[in-house]
């Protein structure tokens, strides 16, 4: 019996030496998608036209929803509806305008997610303005670079980010109004003063434009949506442009593949959380998805720490995170359930199993098991999740089962980059084979370029391997005023290179195996790719994080390791050292022969090779974090910073195996 395939080699498409055929999904095999039907009439071709469809589907249901704080204290979520958000976005557009910002011109949105923050870029679509926003983890002088890049003279921020733009007001030339989501108060304004920026409430450019309405001239597919500004993990930020056609043709990817019934399309039924990023372009895809739906989006109070305590409250039926979040849920039920032991252990274990084996046959529920073994876990994430999208990052195969068993729900696995708003591959709904991202998305076609410094080709056998490359109707115009990072990323007939490697499977599915950037060579010529070996690592019950380093020059490889407060905890209870506070445990030197020894037999299971063992290890208590400089704002490790924190540390580990 022949396999079906998701994805076929694009009709009459030419032989390039050191390149294999580009790929499309089989759903959309001779022309990609560019927009998508209105439930109305005609077609949806931008954002604006994506918000007056979900605007329509809700019904004037529940939109936008937010946990006020009282006296220090979360309170239930309070919402506004798809028309009223409808009609204050229009007014605050409007106000906009009087402050002088015309079409295209740039406004800046620097806030922690929000009702505001989104409010403020639906009228920059409606108004065909260019949304620009701005994070202060990027760091001060990366917050500069992008303001005086783009001429920036608008700028809504939260208070907190208000001032820092007023503090910074020497070094921002360009910058004249500030608008605050909340009050603006007497130490704000008496600086703005000082400074000659004008500075005004949102609630306040928002009346200006209720009283006084301007008649908008709205986008077309072709106008840029926003310029989203990628940290990377070293040099200036960079600015990908994105047009109201790349993100409106991954939302009609979306529509065709729920029509097949291979994805879903959320409802006015429907709840989303919102807590990653709005500056990032995952979150934002994620918002445009649920706003075509009319779904309703309840954002966290601001602090993640807390993100679980709202979501018990929201009860979501969509969840959309990344890896990291994930693999904490899996390590703290796996380290759960072996520190109870006994009949709970093995009734966990029995339960997973039977799942696990139900999943190959493409069952996901289980009527008993999922009552009394897993309905605790599932209460986690509010108890009402139906679909889990995990995007950002690579996750695991052990984790997808885990959340597929746990859960009971329909997971995707998303993979894309800021340069096509994220849209290049979803897996299948239905397709329970772990390791793969899916085919390519319906509005772009995918090849693999050889890479003969790694050894992959697209000649390779059983499986043609190579860096991804992707072109379509999600491609981003290139970086902002950067052309010859352009050129290296975008060729002349619209080829963009991603920099991972990639296979195809045997069915067609895309398979992200490599980072074509984060590799190096041992002394003996072995490449090694630090974050396959981090991601291994990374789910031994005693590893919270691993930063992997090697060098040409040596021949092995060394780690610094963030144990897991909490098995680490119950590790010492058994060892005879449950008296020592966590910081004394992490410079204990039992605790780091132990996580030596634990982790070459982990990684030699987990099917590493011999030289992609760490042959030391270094104990730190100090999480890797967006605030010390050490994560990206999508949790991406910041190699160099890493190596120059821990310099002294890996020379000693060298010394230590000489």
């Amino acid at each position: 019996m022949a396999l079906h395939m998701f994805s076929n080699v694009v009709p009459n498409s030419p032989e390039v030496a050191g390149e294999g055929k580009p790929r499309r999904s089989f759903l959309c095999p001779e022309k990609l998608v560019e927009n998508y039907p209105s439930s109305k009439a005609g077609v949806v071709t931008t954002l604006y036209e994506n918000f007056l469809e979900g605007a329509h589907r809700s019904e004037g249901k529940e939109f936008l929803g937010h946990r006020p704080i009282v006296n220090g204290a979360p309170q239930g979520y309070e919402w506004q509806t798809y028309d009223k958000v409808k009609e204050r976005v229009t007014a605050f557009g409007a106000g906009l305008s009087h402050l002088g910002l015309a079409p295209t011109g740039k406004l800046g949105i620097f806030a922690i997610n929000r009702p505001e923050w989104t409010m403020s870029e639906l009228a920059g679509y409606e108004y065909n303005y260019i949304t620009v926003p701005l994070y202060d983890t990027l760091g001060v002088t990366a917050i500069e670079f992008i303001v005086n890049q783009t001429e920036m003279e608008v700028i809504v921020a939260s208070p907190d980010k208000a001032s820092i733009i007023l503090n910074m007001k020497a070094t921002l030339p360009t910058v004249k109004t500030v608008i605050v989501m909340g009050e603006v108060t007497d130490a704000l304004a008496s600086e703005a003063k000082q400074l000659d920026v004008n500075i005004l409430s949102w609630t306040d450019v928002e009346k200006n434009g209720r009283d006084q309405p301007v008649e908008a001239v709205h986008p077309t597919t072709e106008d840029i949506a926003t310029i989203c500004y990628t940290s990377g993990t070293t040099g200036t930020p960079k600015g990908a442009v994105l047009t109201h056609k790349n993100f409106v043709s991954t939302i009609g990817s979306f529509h065709i593949m729920a029509k097949h019934g291979k994805f879903f399309i959320p409802s006015s039924a429907d709840t989303h959380v919102s807590y990653l990023p709005l500056a990032h372009v995952f979150e934002r895809l994620c918002q445009a998805v649920m706003i075509a739906g009319g779904t309703r989006i309840g954002y966290y109070q601001g602090d993640t720490l807390k993100l679980l305590d709202d979501v018990a409250i929201l009860q979501p039926t969509i969840f959309a995170s990344v890896p990291r979040l994930f693999n904490r849920i899996y390590d703290k039920v796996m380290a759960g359930v072996q520190a109870k032991g006994g009949i709970a252990a093995f009734l966990f274990k029995r339960a997973y199993n039977t799942k696990k084996a139900n999943l190959r046959k493409g069952i996901l529920e289980h009527a008993l098991w999922d009552r009394i073994v897993f309905g605790a876990i599932r209460a986690r994430l509010g108890g009402k999740v139906k679909h889990i999208v995990s995007g950002s990052a690579p996750i695991s195969p052990d984790v997808m089962d885990f959340l597929r068993i746990c859960f009971s729900a329909d997971v995707y696995e998303g993979y894309g980059q800021t340069e096509q708003a994220a849209g290049l591959c979803m897996s299948y709904r239905g397709d329970l084979t772990p390791g793969q991202v899916g085919p390519p998305q319906l509005c772009v076609e995918v090849k693999l370029r050889d890479i003969p410094s790694m050894n992959y080709t697209s000649q390779d056998k059983p499986f043609p391997r190579g860096e991804i490359m992707l072109r379509g109707n999600s491609v981003f115009q290139g970086y902002y005023k950067a052309p010859k990072q352009t050129a290296e990323t975008l060729d002349a007939e619209g080829w963009s290179s991603t920099g991972d490697v990639g296979q195809w499977d045997a069915q067609g599915r895309l398979v992200v195996i490599d980072r074509v950037k984060n590799i190096f060579k041992l002394a003996q010529g072995e490449y090694i790719a630090p974050e396959k070996i981090e991601a291994v690592l990374a789910k031994h019950y005693l590893v919270a994080q691993v930063f992997v380093y090697g060098h040409s020059l040596q021949a092995t490889l060394v780690g610094v390791v963030v144990p897991d407060a909490e098995t680490l905890k119950l590790w010492a209870n058994e060892n005879k050292l449950g008296h020592k506070t966590y910081e004394e445990l992490c410079a204990e030197p039992l605790v780091r022969t132990t996580l030596q020894k634990e982790l070459a037999v982990f990684g030699r299971e987990s099917d590493l090779k011999g030289f992609e063992i760490l042959k030391n290890v270094y104990v730190t208590p100090e999480q890797f974090s967006i605030e010390n400089d050490l994560l990206t704002p999508t949790f991406k490790l910041k190699r160099h910073q890493a190596k120059e924190k821990y310099d002294a540390e890996i020379e000693r580990m060298y010394k230590e195996i000489a």
